[in-house]
């Protein structure tokens, strides 16, 4: 980039040059940073009263507003929609209702390059459609074109791509709670997970009321499991009670507990299971988090219903980040919701 100073006198001249600071005009904003100068505004140079600074781009050189594009281009998956730039910011918003997935190592290797800002909100969050979960930008006015280069290489040696929305997938879901609840509770409680559950597109199969029998609890599994379940939510429990039916039901279904108790605050009361053929999921909805819309459970469904595989390393991570206070309300899915529009904003 060739700097050069813009007056009155030299306006004509000025042709093509990158505007290289804000310019302001009579109380208003004349020309923005990285603005590209062009016969329209010639006029209006001629009349500013101090000098513009600007810069003359090298042939070799991107502009900002291209170089942001080709940059979102670069990250984005499915499931994104790429806005025009604003202020040479790209933002890539959610096209669909899902799980979000960001290369965090990817956009740190990215942002390691020569004026290269990518930025994103955090991995695996569920998002609305119309969210905005990330940005690409360069900070100066251009850069070199083989600095983007290396970000295309970076990109393309990846086999998935840095962030992508993935879709949730319909689960037929059978319910079985191992609590003595009242008829008005019941009610409650159905209307509770059907909402969830719709939320991700998914259906009940159905809800089974069982005394604390493990005999009783696998056999239901197993037969929600013949009717087509391919996820199991069991509501109550008690991860420290080694009588606890739920538990010592899951060997007579061949499933196995990946993790006893969730490293969050509140979360002890949590476990996750999987049926060890097939993979299908079992989720323990604890006494405390049956109604809520803010339980460990609700980090982890999200994973569940988009058909990530949940491992007992995924749940040791659930620990960083893991105080689930009001501040952490943005990690759980809007369930209330339909959508979650966001603004354009500026730099």
């Amino acid at each position: 980039m060739k700097p050069a100073i813009i007056t009155p006198e030299t306006a004509d001249t000025a042709l093509g040059y990158v505007i290289a600071e804000e310019v302001r005009h009579e109380g208003r904003r004349a020309f923005r940073k990285g603005h590209r100068i062009g016969e329209q505004d010639l006029d209006l140079l001629r009349q500013l009263r101090a000098p513009v600074h600007a810069v003359e781009l090298a042939p070799d050189e991107v502009h900002e507003d291209d170089a942001a594009i080709e940059l979102a281009r670069l990250i984005a998956g499915e499931g994104l929609e790429l806005r025009p730039p604003v202020q040479s910011r790209v933002n890539l918003n959610s096209s669909r209702r899902g799980l979000l997935r960001v290369d965090a190592d990817a956009v740190i290797r990215l942002n390691m390059l020569p004026g290269i800002a990518i930025f994103t909100t955090i991995d695996r969050l569920p998002v609305n459609p119309g969210q905005n979960v990330a940005g690409a930008k360069i900070t100066p006015v251009a850069v070199p074109r083989s600095v983007l280069d290396e970000a295309r290489a970076i990109a393309t040696a990846l086999d998935h791509p840095i962030v992508t929305v993935k879709p949730f997938v319909p689960h037929t879901v059978g319910v079985l709670a191992t609590e003595g609840l009242s008829d008005r509770i019941r009610d409650r409680f159905e209307a509770a997970v059907r909402a969830k559950l719709e939320w991700y597109g998914s259906r009940v199969l159905r809800f089974a009321y069982l005394e604390d029998d493990p005999d009783a609890v696998a056999a239901t599994m197993r037969a929600m499991l013949a009717e087509g379940a391919d996820l199991i939510l069991t509501a109550g429990g008690n991860t420290i009670d080694p009588l606890d039916p739920t538990i010592r039901a899951l060997p007579s279904i061949d499933a196995e507990v990946v993790r006893l108790g969730a490293p969050a605050h509140p979360g002890s009361m949590f476990w996750f299971g999987s049926t060890i053929e097939g993979g299908v999921p079992i989720v323990n909805l604890a006494s405390c988090s049956m109604y809520s819309q803010a339980t460990v459970a609700d980090l982890v469904l999200p994973w569940v219903m988009a058909d990530e595989e949940v491992t007992a390393r995924d749940l040791a991570g659930i620990g960083y980040g893991g105080l689930l206070d009001r501040d952490m309300h943005f990690r759980f899915p809007d369930y209330a919701a339909d959508s979650d529009d966001e603004p354009e904003d500026g730099r």
